[in-house]
Formats: structure tokens, C-alpha cells, sequence
């Protein structure tokens, strides 16, 4: 009995020691890169009222000592708590050396508006940066600061990363500099609100405020990324972290280096993912692609053979499942080159060329038209009408449409149509007036999914409706 146990022992321990020996090490990793991984501290003085920064006049009659004490009170500002200055806010942030000579690279919302920029090395010293520039849109900034023989990263490739990679981050999350944590790579590709123009790395490493800006390598000691976002309901990490390909970050800080601005490409439509129902009336085998909703005027897409309705397959030989991933490819284009898309029509595939543009910034939303008066309900539960001269001159549909009045109980309700929505196709049918929407609805096949695009706070999108009966 006592050599069965001694054996099991035995193979216990051997087996995590097998467990052990297969997990990664990083020690080597972190001691080679860790030294070109900075910490990034900001401050920001407050912009104080006019009326707060108007300085009172010195009382007549007050006694020599009181002179003085009023003197330092009021011309110093920044000593004291009364609103005249005082009260810095600082931020925290990681970033990490790109060149010997000084460059560094952060998220823009590490040093957004800052008026001052500290870098931090590992080996304690503090100099002053320079923000050569910043992009809003992919979230980063380029720094410099006066420096020289400074250790550098080593950029990898984003594109080769594969789903379930070990990779770790070096930052300062809450400020605990050279923090290091491991995880994996969760997804590649993520489409995340206000980031159209970056397809985000999701991992689960633990990220936490601080760690923005900080790099995000592979198991060969290559930058792949910056951290850069969280999803929390806390504010804390939960598992779900996301990062800035490197190849994104690189264009961004190269254009900023050589030209001092970004330029991101522009093709000019909005669009939406396709659903099962949408490919159906599409007469698509799977649901795929990018599906162009509204073509803006005046856009590279307006002057191509692009109708609503396409769906996007392929740009420039790359595949596009979802709608995410069509505005990072476009935007990293060069501006004024030609591009090639794959598209399906009416079940059938075409190759539709344009010239990349450039993206413009984002206008102003447009106010809805208001509600006219309701009409009857019709076979699909909803009550309609033609748009007025105004109304098309406030939504900026020329061509007119029908509004959705009433929503009530049925085909319409279900597929998610809303009042204030209005109707501009039903399939391959443009609609323009009642006698068009009204047309399209005797058309309407039972038991089949049709495409109907609407217009909807500003923006356009499909939606599939189905009559049951």
C-alpha cells in the first residue's frame, strides 16, 4: 500500500511539473523589453473664468505687514485653493520607446490637452516631452523627448497573431510602474464604438487604468499592439481588454513624423452587417460583407458604380465579413489610389474600382422632421406619409420617401420599424411617394424576407421584414 501511494505521489508531482515545463516564461521577455516601457504622467492647469482671474485692487490704508501677505496671495496663484489657477489634474498612462533618439508612442486620451508631459524611464529619470502630434480616430500620439542612446522596442506583425497566443503587457495601472500581466489573444478584428477605424486586438490580459498606452507584445518580444480600452461595468479590469494593432499605430506615427497631420482614407457610405434574414433577400448563400445603406453625396463611393443595397465581399483582394471590417482597411489606404471592390447585387458578384478619398471630418446631425399628422394603419401595422418640401429639405432626401407615423401590431412592429423612420426602398423598389410605398406593399411576398431601407435619426440602414400571412 505504502509503494502504491509513493507511486501516486510520484506521478502527481511529475505531471505538474509537465503542467509547469508548458507554460510560457516571460522573465527573459520583460527584463530585455521592460527598460523601453515608460511611465506617462500629464497635468493640465484649470481654465478659470474671467471673473476669477481678475485680480481685486489693493485696498488704500492697508498696514505694511497685511500689503504683503495680499501681494503673495493674489500673484501667486497656483499656491493657493481659491480657483485662481490652483488645482492641477494630472493623468497617468503607459507608453514605450520607438527610436534611440527619443521618439515614444501613447494613446491620444493619455495626453489629451495636457499642458505639461512627464516621461518616466525605468532607470527613474523624468524628462519633459514634446507632443509632435495625435489622432483622435486610432487613439494615438507620438512624443518626443531630448534624449539619445535610449532602448528601443522591437515592432512585430500584427496580422500573423493568432487567436489563443500568449501575449503580455508592461504598463502602470494606478500608477505601479513596470507592472507586468499575461493572458491571451480573446479575438481579432473587434469593431468598437467610436473606433471604425481600428480593428482592435481583444485579449484577456488584465488591463487597468494606467495601462493605457502601453505595449502589448508577443512571445518573440515584439510590440503588437497598444493597450488601449477596457470593457467594465466597474471601472476595473473584467476580462475583456483591447489593443491597437501596431501596423495602425506605425502609419499613424509616421504620417504624424513626416507630414505632421493624419490622413485617413474615405470611401464615402454608410454601412451595416448583414443579417440571415437581409442575405436572403439579397439572394446571398450566407450572410456576409459589408451592406451599403446610404451613399454619402460628393464621396468617392458617389462617383463609382455603387448602388444601395450592394454588399461589400472584398477590398483590394481582402475579405470582408462583417461590416467592421471594410473602415480600418479604407482608412489606412493611401489617399488618391485606386481600390478595388468585390460586391454582390442581386445574388450576382461585380468588381466596382474608385480612388480612395479623404476623410472628411464628421458633420454636424441633421433634426428630424416633425411628426405629421397619422394616418391609417395598413397590412404591415404601420400608418404612413409622403414627406412635405420641408421635411425632404431637413432630412436632405430630394427624392422624397414616406414617414412612419404609427407603429402598431404586426410585420412592421416585428422586423423593428420605428415611428419617425422613413421608407426609401422596399427590395429593389425606390420609394418616393404613397403611390410607390403603396405599390411596393401589393408586391410584398408572404413568407419571404425583403430588404427595406430606412432613414433613422441621420443615418440609413436595412432592415428584413417578413408578412407572415
Amino acid at each position: 500500500m505504502l509503494r502504491i501511494m509513493s507511486l501516486c505521489v510520484f506521478l502527481a508531482v511529475l505531471a505538474s511539473q509537465n503542467v509547469l515545463a508548458q507554460l510560457p516564461d516571460f522573465t527573459e521577455m520583460v527584463k530585455t523589453n521592460g527598460v523601453a516601457v515608460v511611465n506617462i504622467s500629464t497635468s493640465q492647469k484649470p481654465k478659470p473664468s474671467p471673473e476669477a482671474t481678475a485680480k481685486p485692487q489693493m485696498p488704500e490704508g492697508m498696514p505694511p505687514e497685511m500689503e504683503e501677505l495680499f501681494k503673495r496671495f493674489y500673484n501667486n496663484p497656483d499656491e493657493n485653493g481659491d480657483g485662481y489657477g490652483a488645482g492641477e489634474t494630472q493623468s497617468l498612462g503607459s507608453g514605450f520607446i520607438i527610436s534611440p533618439d527619443g521618439y515614444v508612442l501613447t494613446n491620444q486620451h493619455v495626453v489629451k490637452d495636457a499642458d505639461e508631459i512627464i516621461v518616466k524611464f525605468s532607470d527613474h529619470r523624468e524628462l519633459v516631452a514634446k507632443l509632435v502630434g495625435s489622432d483622435a480616430r486610432t487613439d494615438v500620439a507620438l512624443l518626443k523627448v531630448t534624449a539619445s542612446d535610449l532602448p528601443t522596442v522591437t515592432i512585430g506583425a500584427p496580422d500573423k497573431l493568432q487567436v489563443g497566443e500568449w501575449v503580455l503587457a508592461i504598463g502602470s495601472p494606478f500608477g505601479f510602474e513596470q507592472s507586468v500581466t499575461a493572458g491571451i489573444v480573446s479575438a481579432k478584428g473587434r469593431s468598437l464604438p467610436g473606433g471604425n477605424y481600428v480593428p482592435f486586438i481583444q485579449t484577456d490580459v488584465a488591463i487597468n487604468p494606467g495601462n493605457s498606452g502601453g505595449p502589448l507584445f508577443n512571445m518573440d518580444g515584439k510590440v503588437i499592439g497598444i493597450n488601449s480600452q477596457i470593457y467594465s461595468r466597474t471601472g476595473g479590469f473584467m476580462g475583456l481588454s483591447f489593443a491597437i494593432p501596431i501596423d495602425v499605430v506605425m502609419n499613424v506615427a509616421d504620417q504624424i513624423k513626416t507630414k505632421g497631420k493624419v490622413a485617413h482614407g474615405w470611401l464615402g457610405v454608410q454601412i451595416q452587417d448583414v443579417t440571415r434574414e437581409l442575405a436572403e433577400s439579397f439572394g446571398m448563400k450566407r450572410p456576409q460583407g459589408a451592406l451599403v445603406a446610404k451613399i454619402i453625396p460628393g464621396s468617392p463611393a458617389s462617383k463609382a458604380d455603387l448602388q444601395l443595397g450592394d454588399v461589400i465581399v472584398e477590398f483590394n483582394g481582402q475579405t470582408i465579413e462583417n461590416s467592421g471590417d471594410l473602415p480600418p482597411l479604407v482608412g489606412i489606404t493611401a489617399i488618391d489610389s485606386p481600390a478595388t471592390l468585390k460586391i454582390i447585387r442581386q445574388g450576382a458578384a461585380k468588381t466596382v474600382t474608385f480612388k480612395v478619398g479623404l476623410l472628411p471630418d464628421q458633420p454636424e446631425q441633421k433634426t428630424e422632421a416633425s411628426k405629421p399628422e397619422a394616418k391609417p394603419m395598413n397590412k404591415i401595422g404601420i400608418a404612413v406619409s409622403a414627406l412635405n418640401d420641408e421635411q425632404k429639405a431637413v432630412l436632405e432626401l430630394p427624392k422624397g420617401g414616406v414617414i412612419v407615423d404609427e407603429v402598431g401590431k404586426g410585420a412592421a412592429k416585428d422586423a423593428g420599424l420605428q415611428r419617425g423612420d422613413v421608407i426609401l426602398r422596399i427590395q429593389n423598389t425606390v420609394i418616393s411617394s404613397l403611390a410607390d410605398f403603396e405599390q411596393a406593399l401589393k408586391n410584398l411576398p408572404v413568407g419571404k424576407s425583403v430588404a427595406v431601407l430606412v432613414q433613422r435619426r441621420g443615418g440609413t440602414s436595412y432592415i428584413a421584414l417578413k408578412l407572415d400571412k
